[in-house]
Formats: C-alpha cells, structure tokens, sequence
C-alpha cells in the first residue's frame, strides 16, 4: 500500500456501534493533482461482558443473595466512571431494575448521559447446612 500516513482520530463520546466519522480531505489522492477525497471510519465498539448497552442506557445483571434479596442490603456498584452505594430494600425480587440517572453513556453531540440500570438476580443456594436447612425450615413453618 503506497502513501500511508498515521492521523489522529477523535472518537467522540456517545458514539454508537456502526456509525460513521467522516475526516475531510484525508482520503485517496484525487485524479490528476485534484484535491483528496474523504476518509470514512465506521465505528465498531467492543462488548464488554457483562454490561449490554441500549441507547445511551447500560445494563447489568447484579447476583445477590437470598439473604440480601430478603433483608435488604447496601451494595457498591462499578458504573462506567465511578463506583456507586446502591440499597437494596428488603424483600427484593429478582428481575427488579434499579436505575441510577445519568450513569451511562453520554449523549452524542449533547449534554447529558443516559442511565445505568441494575437487574437484580436473586441466587438459591444450593447446598445448605444442617443449620441453614433447620431455620429455613422453621421459616417456613412460620
């Protein structure tokens, strides 16, 4: 490949996967000694596992216990720039989604962010101790 030169792009924030960026005059050499074309990059944005994006909205799915779900509890939450306390109140179910505004991607060309969004799955043991299974077991008898 002939003529390759590096440039520097500004990725702008809030981009959205398969959009594109136009950077004037930096394409091929026009016909002739004319002017150069255009340089079009189309954006492809990682996933990263564990967060599912929508919009300018980020999803995760937070597992808690049944311990957590049932008595409530304070959890500290990564957002995309800083770690949040999130509350969980007692008597939480799964597939509930706590919204914390203005957590998620910012908003391409404007102010603003969108939110991140937590989904609560509520994790059944699966092995008990003898005492666990006893006061569960008087739970429920109560």
């Amino acid at each position: 490949v002939k003529n390759l030169k590096k440039i520097k792009v500004r990725i702008p924030a809030g981009i959205a996967n398969g959009q594109t960026i136009r950077l004037a005059g930096e394409g091929q050499a026009g016909a002739r000694g004319g002017q150069s074309g255009d340089l079009y990059i189309r954006i492809r944005i990682a996933e990263e596992e564990g967060f599912e994006r929508d919009g300018d909205d980020v999803k995760i799915f937070l597992p808690i216990s049944f311990s957590q779900a049932a008595l409530g509890d304070k959890i500290e939450i990564q957002t995309l720039d800083e770690t949040v306390r999130l509350k969980i109140p007692e008597g939480t179910q799964t597939g509930r989604v706590f919204r914390l505004r203005g957590h998620g991607v910012p908003h391409l060309g404007r102010s603003g962010r969108g939110d991140f969004l937590v989904e609560v799955v509520v994790q059944t043991p699966t092995r008990l101790s003898r005492k666990q299974k006893k006061i569960l077991q008087e739970f429920r008898e109560e």
